[in-house]
């Protein structure tokens, strides 16, 4: 049987008197890859921010897994939620495994505990070969900072992983391999639900099993990628897929 777990139902939000998220209305299901695709300001951000409860609806409902980010213990829900954002947020002044280590310790497990879990981390996000753990970010590579953002994202194994443009500032090369490594990642994972926004059509479709296409606020097209491409729903996802078109051509692609 299949569980939903995040719904909005008919949501807005505005800041002030512009409203950035119109009546929006979708559910996503347990173990799902979905991806959030628009160009700047179209609102995935925002759709996002609110899953955690870091933005409030101004009307309508958000429920994560059963619970109102609105009326719900914050601490307790991001508890089931893990985040990971493009500046990667790790702190400078402490060693990888302390970085690890932040959740770990605010839920009170015992040092083996984390000890054990922090080896796990770095399995999972292919950087056991090394010794990582005493290392400080400022050692690593953008790429290797980036996967551990996803393993301290991971670290108390939450059920909801979203990403805000969590790949954007990398070069090229690093990014292809990181898309890589997130798809597999999370079908190791396949119970766990990944939410990841995107301004990346390629990335966007490459991994979500569903994409959310925004613009101005509301949803053009919520499906999977070859319903998107095969049967465009909107004039502005028309002139989305036509663009990429555009692009190959242009590389001779």
């Amino acid at each position: 049987m299949t569980k939903e777990v995040i719904k909005f139902d008919h949501v807005s939000k505005s800041f002030g008197n512009h409203q950035v998220i119109k009546d929006l209305s979708f559910t996503i299901n347990a173990g799902e890859f979905i991806t959030i695709l628009g160009t700047s300001g179209c609102g995935k951000t925002t759709t996002l921010k609110m899953i955690n409860g870091l933005l409030t609806a101004s009307s309508g409902q958000v429920l994560v897994n059963g619970l109102d980010p609105q009326t719900t213990d914050l601490v307790t829900l991001r508890r089931q939620i893990g985040y990971v954002v493009q500046q990667v947020g790790l702190f400078p002044h402490m060693t990888i495994a302390d970085n690890l280590s932040i959740t770990p310790k605010l839920m009170g497990w015992d040092q083996e505990q984390i000890k054990q879990r922090n080896q796990e981390l770095l399995k999972l996000v292919d950087m056991d070969k090394g010794d990582y753990l005493k290392r400080y970010p400022r050692e690593l590579s953008g790429g290797q900072q980036q996967r551990i953002g996803v393993a301290r994202a991971l670290a108390a194994n939450p059920p909801i992983v979203l990403f805000d443009e969590p790949l954007g500032a990398l070069d090229a090369l690093t990014r292809l391999n990181l898309q890589e490594d997130l798809k597999k990642l999370h079908q190791q994972l396949n119970d766990h639900t990944f939410v990841l926004v995107t301004h990346d059509i390629n990335e966007a479709f490459f991994l979500g099993q569903r994409v959310m296409i925004m613009d101005q606020g509301h949803i053009e097209q919520f499906a999977d990628p070859q319903t998107i491409i095969d049967q465009p729903a909107t004039p502005f996802v028309k002139a989305l897929l036509q663009t990429e078109i555009d692009h190959q051509q242009i590389w001779g692609e």
